[in-house]
């Protein structure tokens, strides 16, 4: 999926952008990270693997959805 303007993550992305202007850390164990700290401040956020951009949200029961 490219990256232009227009196509379903792109919103996502310049949201993204616009609230993530300040650097943020992650506190990771091992190969765990707490999901209360990737959803701190978003109920979804944009996972960039490769030249594919995949949508990770928080429902509203709790749950996680990966879509690409």
């Amino acid at each position: 999926m490219s990256a232009a303007k227009g196509d379903k993550f792109g919103d996502a992305r310049t949201q993204a952008g616009n609230s993530a202007s300040a650097a943020r850390s992650l506190a990771i164990s091992g190969n765990r990270i707490d999901s209360r700290e990737l959803f701190a401040s978003e109920r979804e956020i944009i996972i960039a693997h490769g030249a594919e951009n995949y949508r990770l949200r928080l429902t509203s029961q709790n749950k996680l959805i990966l879509t690409k």
